[in-house]
């Protein structure tokens, strides 16, 4: 249900308490203190039925006697008593309830019947419910505290949302006493109603909230979190902390990619997705969300520091490396420069060490030179108490240096000690310049900074339509139906690499054998060097029970170590089926890596992808990164980038760089086998071979699902290829059109400088004759599951018309926009664009479509007319809201 009603809950014009209470220390009490003592400007109405006034407040026997209808209803009474409740303070009209009590199925049994029960009394009346067995929600701005926490914090840009009232009462007391402000605090409980998406939906768009942290134990509906996730992170920062990392969360697996795929790598991989930055504990998270609201800025991980201290300058490059960032290579222009104005013993490189007796003027000359090559992301300067020197003085030296450049690359500080920096942070303060009280506490701000950078790209980032040859989905489908069909839970190796060369996935070429000497003949034509491996469906890793033998020539050979094969692996499996062999021509490939690549199915997140270091050490390793499916190949390229055999994959020594291309392309190919192929449960390629060549699978193994169980959906809306299609026009002319994709950004900017300047004013209702790049980037890289744009596109590519929804949280109706090329109107392009969108619109369940339409519009007026639109009044007099009902 997302946003409805959620005003009620943040920004209530009346109150009542149910279950308010006299008795000191009680819960009932403590809400009492709270709504009363807050500043809320509104009718607090406490209800018990055993108390004429609570504290000196008129008290009512029952909801049925309240004088008015409460827009918020704080529930604190025993669980038996809140269905019946919630019915009662929904046909008095109540629009939002907050459930402290606990005891709703927590451990299952009654509770869980009792919150259903709930549900259902509050549905009728769309009433909202946070919790039960919650803290309660605060809006310290308009006097609301719902809750018995023992603080009303201060007003401020920040809003904290918690699954646990615990940490929130800890978070509070820590940040208020450190001078933090919050717009909004709401604590989840058990989730029965209000979720983190209906709250980062609501707080996305909150004028009251500069930035977001989250304390995370479970996400539900994963889809509607990530949309959520998605839209808030693109308006403001977001920060969340993930408890449970453990691997003991992680499933026991079949297959190494399940084993690897732990569900705290997988929250992690959707936090990254949706443009959030994660941290590992209290105090770091409001560190990052001061960072990131400071205003500071970063390309890239590159990161210059220059110190008065050797020291100092080490420990900062320790920080950096163990927190995955680069240190900047200067550029030798810089180096030679920075030789004229340095002592003879400085440093010559990264880091700049001006050292111990560097005085003002000595600090300002490096930073300028640092500041001036673009080598850098950021620059680190870092000052260590000493007697010859005035660590004030070279903390003004460096904000007159950053006063004077303007833009330039993010600077940071770290003024060494208590009582010696004290007047130097402050005049850093002063000047918005951030500060810390040690290397690693800067380095980690800058890191903050750089993947908070990273993962706002990741979020900007859609998949895309598959181009290239349309893989063999319905021979992929069969096989894996056959199975299930069969009974298995396993593919056979040859089974598994025909669901590969389905998708275009190279396999090396792999013959069988059902007896040793048949073996012995497939090894005779094949020629050279061969591996052999046992055919069995029992068996999943062939080489933990002597089930792979590698380099063998000769049919002889051969046959006698098939026969040795079988005997080992009765001996190591005896209950397996055995069906034969497998040989395959011994790839020669000595410059490649061996990689894996999977696919596994996460019971929140859906179909996940994925890669790392393989062999038969890669549980050891543990060498891995995950992504949601479905990829695109810029995605693709982050997971690879994020492993750390990714250095290997970039050439070393005498190996040159491997085809991360096609590395990308087969994790792309995985991604679009994970959301289409139903009864795919996990998929290993291990080995996955690459080199400067490409790649080759040469062992895959795929696990299916029993028939009839369905598979969680992608937490990601796929690509909508099922709305391509075509449109003709008067005349007979014939256009493609398509749901929008992330590489029609230069399309949308050359529609825009195609047409004319009153078109493009009546678009966007600006004065812009350029389409922004961020514009055509965010008008290109869209949510499927929340907007659809659909362009006319010619076979050359241009596009001459979008027609776009953009629907509310909840579903119900959407918003439309519409241009075309100034060029090729007059031809019904925009009639049938508008058309596509409708029908999209009435397809999805939308109950209305309206747009904005300026007066002098009179073109588009009737273009909606003619659809059916009716014309009304707009809160903007100079515009016409258009409305068609879809019911």
């Amino acid at each position: 249900m997302t946003t409805r009603n959620l005003d009620a809950l943040f920004e209530p014009k009346s109150i009542a308490l149910i279950g308010a209470s006299n008795r000191p220390g009680s819960v009932g009490a403590v809400l009492a203190r709270n709504l009363l003592d807050s500043g809320f400007a509104g009718p607090v109405l406490p209800v018990n039925p055993h108390e004429a006034f609570i504290r000196s407040t008129l008290a009512y026997a029952s909801v049925a006697d309240l004088p008015l209808a409460p827009d918020l209803a704080v529930i604190a009474t025993p669980p038996a008593s809140v269905p019946g409740l919630i019915a009662d303070l929904g046909e008095r009209g109540c629009r939002a309830a907050v459930v402290i009590t606990a005891g709703f199925g927590e451990a299952g049994g009654q509770g869980a019947d009792l919150k259903m029960a709930m549900l259902e009394a509050a549905r009728p009346h769309l009433l909202r419910i946070v919790g039960p067995n919650c803290l309660g929600v605060i809006s310290p701005s308009r006097g609301v505290n719902a809750s018995f926490a023992q603080l009303t914090p201060p007003a401020g840009g920040l809003a904290l949302v918690a699954q646990s009232g615990a940490v929130t009462t800890a978070a509070l007391d820590w940040a208020s006493a450190r001078g933090y402000g919050f717009s909004r605090v709401v604590t989840l409980g058990d989730m029965a109603d209000v979720d983190f998406g209906d709250a980062l939906d609501f707080l996305a768009l909150d004028a009251d909230t500069r930035a977001i942290v989250l304390y995370v134990e479970a996400v539900t509906q994963a889809r509607k979190f990530m949309s959520a996730a998605r839209i808030a992170g693109r308006n403001k920062p977001v920060v969340v902390i993930k408890a449970g990392r453990s691997a003991a969360g992680a499933r026991a697996a079949l297959s190494h990619t399940g084993a690897l795929a732990g569900a705290d790598a997988v929250y992690e991989a959707a936090f990254r997705r949706a443009g959030l930055l994660r941290v590992q504990e209290l105090r770091e998270l409001f560190d990052a969300v001061t960072t990131l609201t400071s205003g500071l800025k970063v390309r890239g991980d590159r990161l210059a520091i220059i110190s008065n201290g050797g020291g100092a300058g080490v420990m900062a490059v320790d920080a950096l490396e163990a927190r995955g960032g680069r240190l900047a290579q200067l550029s030798a222009a810089t180096i030679e420069r920075l030789g004229k104005s340095l002592p003879a013993a400085w440093s010559k490189g990264d880091p700049v060490d001006v050292l111990g007796d560097a005085g003002p003027e000595r600090y300002g000359e490096a930073l300028e030179a640092v500041l001036e090559d673009r080598c850098a992301d950021a620059v680190l300067v870092m000052n260590c108490p000493t007697a010859v020197t005035d660590s004030t003085a070279a903390a003004r030296a460096v904000i007159e240096v950053a006063g004077r450049r303007n833009p330039r690359p993010a600077i940071l500080t770290s003024w060494l000690g208590e009582a010696a920096p004290a007047q130097a942070r402050k005049l850093f303060a002063a000047a918005r310049i951030p500060t810390h009280e040690t290397p690693d506490e800067a380095v980690r701000a800058f890191m903050h900074l750089a993947e908070h950078e990273r993962n706002h790209r990741l979020l900007m980032q859609v998949p895309s339509a598959q181009d290239g040859p349309a893989p063999d989905r319905a021979g992929a489908q069969a096989i894996l139906d056959k199975a299930r069909g069969e009974g298995r839970a396993l593919l056979t190796d040859p089974e598994a690499k025909t669901v590969l060369t389905a998708y275009g996935v190279p396999v090396a070429r792999t013959l069988t054998a059902a007896t040793p000497s048949e073996a012995s003949k497939v090894a005779d034509s094949l020629g050279g060097p061969v591996a052999l491996k046992i055919l069995s469906p029992d068996i999943s890793h062939k080489s933990d029970v002597g089930g792979v033998v590698l380099g063998l020539s000769g049919g002889e050979v051969v046959a006698a170590a098939a026969e040795a094969m079988l005997a080992n692996v009765a001996r190591a499996a005896p209950a397996a089926r055995i069906e034969g062999f497998m040989l395959q021509a011994m790839v020669e490939r000595p410059h490649a890596e061996e990689l894996i690549a999977g696919i596994a199915l996460d019971p929140t997140f859906g179909p996940i992808v994925l890669f790392g270091s393989g062999g038969t050490s890669v549980e050891v390793v543990a060498d891995r990164s995950i992504g949601l499916a479905p990829l695109n190949a810029h995605l693709a390229l982050d997971m690879i980038g994020r492993t750390r055999v990714s250095k290997l994959l970039a050439g070393y020594r005498d190996r040159p760089p491997a085809d991360l291309d096609a590395v990308a392309d087969t994790l792309v190919r995985l991604s679009r086998m994970a959301v289409e192929l139903d009864g795919l449960a996990e998929l290993d390629i291990n080995p996955l071979l690459a080199d400067a060549g490409g790649v080759v699978a040469v062992d895959a193994r795929i696990r299916v699902s029993a028939p009839g169980v369905a598979a969680p959906a992608p937490a990601i809306k796929p690509y909508p290829d099922d709305l391509v299609g075509e449109l003709e026009l008067a005349g007979g002319a014939r256009l493609a059109v398509r749901p929008i994709r992330p590489e029609d950004a230069p399309g949308l900017m050359a529609l825009v400088d195609r047409s004319s300047a009153e078109d493009v004013r009546l678009r966007f209702r600006s004065g812009l004759r350029r389409l922004p790049e961020e514009w055509a980037a965010r008008l290109s890289q869209i949510d499927y599951d929340r907007e659809m744009a659909l362009c006319a596109v010619t076979p050359q590519g241009d596009i001459l018309g979008v027609a776009r929804l953009a629907s509310d949280p909840e579903g119900v109706e959407a918003e439309f926009a519409l241009m075309v090329r100034s060029d090729r109107q007059h031809q019904g392009l925009g009639h049938a664009l508008l058309s596509r969108v409708v029908d999209f619109g009435q397809s999805r369940g939308l109950t209305r479509i309206y747009g904005e339409v300026e007066r002098g519009n009179h073109r588009m007026l009737q273009v909606a007319r003619d659809l059916g639109f009716r014309a009304g009044p707009s809160e903007d007099l100079s515009l016409v809201r258009v409305v068609k009902s879809l019911k």
